[in-house]
Parts: structure tokens; sequence; C-alpha cells
């Protein structure tokens, strides 16, 4: 059961987004949304999301001002933006992937697989 919390300030990417995960990833069993960073601040302090699909720029501060943010990130982060020059700050940030919009439901998927296969391997790890 994985948990995930989509930031994009775009209606119609975040519905695409959403469309995207609950038909085609059947690992996510739960997903949120957030149409700026201070709202996924806010919503932060009561929903722990196992994954973030992060949108790089939004008014008033971006998804790197989101990450900055935070005292700890304890979540995986999947950036979804139409924008490749970011690729190299998302690389320093550890982002599990970087799907360039719009984003390819398989290589959505794919990168959702490679979170499933990290968990995994965390905990042979910890046994």
């Amino acid at each position: 059961m994985i948990k995930a919390l989509i930031i994009d300030d775009e209606v119609k990417a975040r519905n695409i987004l959403r469309h995207y995960v609950e038909n085609f990833i059947s690992e996510i069993t739960e997903v949120q949304h957030a149409e700026s960073v201070d709202a996924a601040l806010e919503l932060l302090e009561t929903y722990k999301p196992d994954i973030v699909f992060l949108d790089v720029e939004m008014p008033h501060k971006n998804g790197f001002d989101f990450l900055t943010a935070l005292p700890s990130i304890n979540f995986d982060v999947i950036f979804t933006t139409a924008y490749n020059q970011y690729a190299i700050q998302a690389i320093c940030f550890s982002a599990l992937d970087y799907l360039l919009k719009p984003v390819d439901p398989d290589e959505l998927k794919a990168a959702v697989l490679r979170h499933v296969e990290k968990q995994a391997d965390n905990k042979e790890q910890e046994e």
C-alpha cells in the first residue's frame, strides 16, 4: 500500500497524473494533491506519503523550495515537469526519477516500480 502526493499548480496536470495513478498503478492505494508548495507543506502535517510527484515551476515557490523547506525527506521524489534543465538539480535532491510532461504512463509505472524495489531492498537490509 503506497500513498502518493501530487504537487502541481496546473489543474489539468494534476488530473492527468491522478488518472494515470488510479488507473494504471495498482501499487498506489491513496492519492492526495496540492496546488502549491504552501498547500503541500500544510498537507504534510497530517498526510505521510511514500512518493511525491513534484512539479518544478510553480508560482511563488518552486518544487525545490518545497524540498528545502522540509527538515527531512521521508519519501521518494519523482519530478514531473515540462522543463529538462532542472534534472541535475533534481539529482542533488536524490530524486527517484525525473519525468517530462506530458508524462508517459509506462514511464510513470516504471518509476513507481523502482520505488517498490527500493523499499523491498531496504527491508532486506534491515533484516
